[in-house]
């Protein structure tokens, strides 16, 4: 009577499954419940017609609030931007607009056939993303992702795909950063400190890289199948295949970012030094991958910022030019934004005329 079999504990077979270990890790990120419960807020506040309309005020304010707040810094203090050259600058501007497309095709190689959204819909939330990470801490510029492609007409894709598209795309950012902080690790005017970080990053970036290979197998597996989040997750795997074109996509788009820092940290008289452009744009990734921060463009600002400085830059030069390539990288991030929102209203707009002509 008293022989009946005792139930094990609750993580005595995640001990045994091992694709609980790489999953465990993963599902806070992907399906934690404040996440959720803020992507959930901001789809539900885009739904509506009222929250439409605060939404389109409330940008409207803040983006007029800034430019105020811009024009009354700058009207006692110069611009650094207005030292440079305005043929490298524009080059620059064009460079980061590329760099934002390419991570575009990149982000969209994560997703099945069928809920693939389009490219303009990709593009659209990482510039959401760049505009929202002025005012907020960091990973609300994911959420602000999740919420503009979620709205984007023709969004397959649920939030769930969507998150998980997000975690995969900061592995393979990881994986194509990789040997761009070797090579910043590797140069001559870098501290100690800041070679330590370099290298912490890259090995960041071999690790995913074991993950990400490892991953189709695992997602396969009898074990993975046994739970539901294993039948979830194995038919939206990103194969190897898939994974490897949107790493050369993601590695080109940070190839093209580093030659406009590059022209940046020139015309801004820092000097045209590739590696230095390096270490800039590693430093800057790496402070983007923290959990949380006072701001995402803030904190990516003051990692840039300090990592020119490590450098020999002086700190009056080095922080409104570190200033200086976050702006414009949120001026690409906002203009990729409202070309998308134009593009979209002009879509919307060509059915009613055509059917009031009718």
């Amino acid at each position: 009577m008293n022989d009946a079999p005792t139930p094990p504990p609750p993580g005595a077979r995640l001990q045994k499954d091992p694709f609980a270990v790489i999953a465990v890790p993963l599902a806070p990120i992907v399906l934690e419940g404040r996440y959720r419960l803020l992507v959930g807020a901001l789809w539900r506040l885009a739904r509506s017609r009222r929250g439409q309309w605060v939404f389109v005020a409330g940008s409207g304010a803040l983006m007029v609030g800034l430019a105020l707040l811009a024009v009354r810094h700058f009207a006692t203090t110069s611009w650094p931007l207005a030292s440079g050259d305005p043929g490298l600058l524009a080059a620059a501007g064009l460079l980061l607009l590329l760099a934002q497309a390419l991570k575009a095709y990149g982000w969209g190689r994560l997703f099945t056939p069928d809920e693939r959204p389009k490219v303009l819909a990709l593009a659209a939330g990482n510039g959401g993303a760049a505009l929202i990470g002025v005012v907020l801490p960091g990973r609300f510029d994911d959420a602000m992702r999740v919420a503009v492609v979620r709205r984007y007409p023709g969004c397959r894709a649920g939030v769930r795909a969507l998150c998980l598209s997000l975690v995969m795309l900061g592995l393979i950012d990881s994986v194509a950063l990789a040997p761009l902080a070797l090579a910043a690790a590797l140069f001559p005017g870098t501290g100690m400190a800041m070679r330590a970080a370099l290298a912490v990053v890259a090995a960041a970036g071999v690790a995913a890289a074991a993950l990400i290979l490892a991953l189709p197998r695992l997602s396969t597996s009898s074990q993975a199948l046994r739970f539901r989040v294993g039948r979830w997750l194995s038919p939206r795997t990103t194969s190897r295949r898939a994974a490897s074109q949107a790493w050369a996509l993601v590695s080109a788009c940070w190839l093209v970012r580093a030659v406009a820092v590059f022209l940046l940290l020139g015309t801004l008289g820092v000097g045209f030094s590739f590696p230095l452009a390096l270490l800039f744009l590693s430093a800057s990734a790496a402070a983007a991958a923290l959990p949380i921060g006072p701001a995402g463009a803030a904190t990516q600002v003051g990692a840039s910022g300090a990592a020119l400085i490590a450098s020999g830059v002086g700190a009056s030069q080095a922080l409104p030019v570190a200033v200086s390539v976050g702006a414009l990288g949120v001026f690409s991030g906002a203009a990729i934004l409202l070309s998308a929102l134009a593009w979209r209203t002009g879509l919307t707009l060509v059915p009613t005329r055509a059917g009031g002509g009718g």
